[in-house]
């Protein structure tokens, strides 16, 4: 395995951006060159240690997952370009297995969370309030429960560092309009019902996940950055599954239930991670695309 990648280097291009994961490069007035590294986030905090390989894992499955979407929602994948002409050998070394070109669109200021089961902040909330983000739900339920049908939760995009915020849908009209609101929660949970169907077939529960998603010039929808990844979403194997408990994941759980026994404050600077949680996650994750695609 190649040394994990924690922020790319490419010089030949203006630097536009470095997300949680992914650094962005402008290439070209219509196209980004989008690097997706080895950083991991958690309670939206970088941690310090990279996953080796996992940026290769997240770019494989959802460049797997938008090949299988294309009849639903076009994407901002773009193959027609040559990196070739345009970085040096050392930075397409960076870039194997783990960038992609894309289309430069408008990006909406809105996760587009789908919701299948009962866990994380949802479960929480719904000890609270007996609702999650607003949207009640039947009394009784427990931990991991699966819902009465999924439901669209947005969250607003907060600024690097800083925490995603859950919102209405009343409040995800106010910022896109109400048309594209529409559109954006049909859509997502149409996507999450596909997915969780042939992610059965494969032995996986989706319990939840987030899609994001741009706009080009004329207005028209296109799913971007990352799609049902372990980073992006929580994949329970189904042989595994028991309500009333936190399942077994194949995502980034295994790390968040590891921080939660720090003394930390889940602000920045996250701690560093041992070598064993390190080398499991690595694991987990290429199980979770091996199971998903057969590679």
């Amino acid at each position: 395995m190649t040394a994990p990648l924690h922020e790319a280097t490419i010089n030949s291009l203006p630097k536009l951006h470095s997300g949680k994961v992914r650094d962005l490069y402008a290439l070209g007035d219509h196209h980004l060159l989008i690097v997706t590294s080895d950083r991991l986030s958690a309670f939206d905090v970088i941690l310090p240690d990279p996953i080796p390989g996992k940026g290769a894992v997240l770019n494989a499955l959802t460049a797997f997952w938008m090949a299988r979407f294309e009849a639903l929602i076009p994407n901002h994948f773009d193959t027609s370009v040559d990196l070739g002409q345009w970085l040096n050998p050392a930075e397409q070394e960076q870039c194997e297995g783990r960038a992609v070109v894309a289309k430069k669109l408008v990006a909406l200021p809105v996760e587009a969370v789908a919701r299948g089961y009962l866990i994380g902040s949802g479960w929480k909330d719904y000890q609270d309030s007996g609702a999650v983000c607003g949207i009640p739900l039947p009394g009784g339920l427990m931990l991991a429960d699966k819902l009465p049908q999924p439901i669209f939760t947005p969250a607003f995009k907060a600024p690097k560092g800083e925490h995603d915020a859950n919102i209405s849908f009343d409040d995800t009209v106010k910022l896109v309009g109400e048309k594209l609101a529409a559109q954006v929660r049909d859509i997502t949970l149409r996507l999450y019902q596909e997915a969780s169907e042939f992610a059965a077939t494969r032995g996986i529960i989706i319990a939840d996940t987030k899609f994001e998603f741009g706009v080009d010039e004329h207005g028209t929808l296109h799913l971007i950055d990352e799609v049902l990844t372990p980073d992006s979403s929580r994949f329970w194997p189904a042989a595994a599954y028991r309500p009333g408990i936190s399942p077994p994941s194949f995502d980034k759980q295994y790390v968040r239930d590891y921080l939660e026994t720090l003394d930390w404050n889940k602000t920045a600077p996250g701690p560093k991670l041992p070598d064993e949680v390190i080398a499991r996650t690595a694991s987990t994750y290429r199980e979770a695309q091996r199971l998903l695609t057969g590679n």
